[in-house]
């Protein structure tokens, strides 16, 4: 029982689709107005959840034969056959999908619903269906998935979306290719033996070390502007600390590019999204 709640939990991606919770959770911080009463906020994370699980489980189904190629992930279920990839996975995968999108149109509004849609299908199909495979520049758009996540949490506040929310979802959308083009070059080699075109197989490590570091300076100044838009010190404070953690680890790649490097620049962007979501968070709750 424990190792096929493991495998399940490993199918849906739940670790990122909790990540992608806790951006929405940030969109809702952020966005003025009365926030909504904390069941609404419940249904609004699991929706959340659900949602991006169903994008990160398709992305899996329909990868399943890249899977094979690479060592990190030929264990997966659906690339080794444990799970079948007929109709019966595909029609949970709907069923989750459209279970999140009638929750948020029950519990909150329309705005949220469509945001969280979008979110799933920017990830599931324009990203790996249309884009994965076919250009380098594949996660520049899948990385609006992250992005719908912050309109949906704010969305639940008031679906005329104010600067705020809008500007961090930019940062969201600017944070997530050097987040991701640090772990494909941690990956090159297994990327480069599956032919998949992700940037550092293309351009080489670095020239995407100097690309990462031009997208973390944009994303780290443009995390720093709510502060302007109603947010305060807190927010300030985390954003900025990330965001120096994040460029200089970001130099440093670029100084020696390469799998060490990369890993250290890997994990700068997961703290510096991470104190992003927790300063909007503790601004919201403590200044008001």
């Amino acid at each position: 029982m424990a190792e096929t709640l493991k495998t399940v939990i490993g199918v849906f991606k739940l670790r990122i689709a909790v990540a992608i919770m806790f951006s929405a959770m940030a969109g809702v911080a952020v966005a003025p107005g009365e926030v909504p009463e904390a069941w609404r906020l419940v249904v609004l994370a699991v929706a959340t959840i659900l949602s991006a699980g169903a994008a990160g489980a398709f992305n899996q189904y329909a990868e399943r034969d890249l899977d094979r190629r690479m060592p990190r992930t030929k264990g997966r279920p659906f690339a080794t056959g444990a799970y079948s990839t007929g109709p019966f996975w595909l029609s949970i995968i709907l069923v989750v999908l459209a279970v999140s999108v009638a929750m948020a149109v029950w519990a909150l509004n329309l705005w949220v619903a469509i945001h969280l849609f979008l979110g799933a299908f920017v990830y599931g199909v324009v990203y790996t269906v249309w884009l994965k495979r076919r250009t380098a520049w594949n996660i520049v758009w899948g990385g609006l998935a992250g992005s719908f996540a912050v309109l949906a949490g704010a969305s639940a506040v008031d679906p005329a979306l104010s600067p705020a929310p809008i500007i961090l979802a930019l940062v969201l959308f600017l944070w997530t290719p050097p987040h991701f083009w640090s772990l494909a070059t941690v990956l090159h080699k297994e990327y480069a033996a599956a032919r998949v075109p992700m940037l550092p197989v293309v351009v080489g490590d670095a020239r995407t070390a100097q690309i990462t570091l031009c997208h973390t300076v944009a994303l780290v100044a443009l995390s720093l502007v709510p502060y302007w838009f109603g947010l305060g010190w807190i927010y300030l404070v985390c954003a900025a600390a990330g965001g120096v953690l994040f460029v200089e680890r970001s130099i440093a790649l670029v100084r020696d590019p390469g799998p060490g490097r990369a890993s250290q620049n890997f994990r700068a962007s997961l703290l510096q999204l991470t104190l992003l979501q927790l300063g909007a968070v503790l601004d919201r709750l403590i200044l008001g």
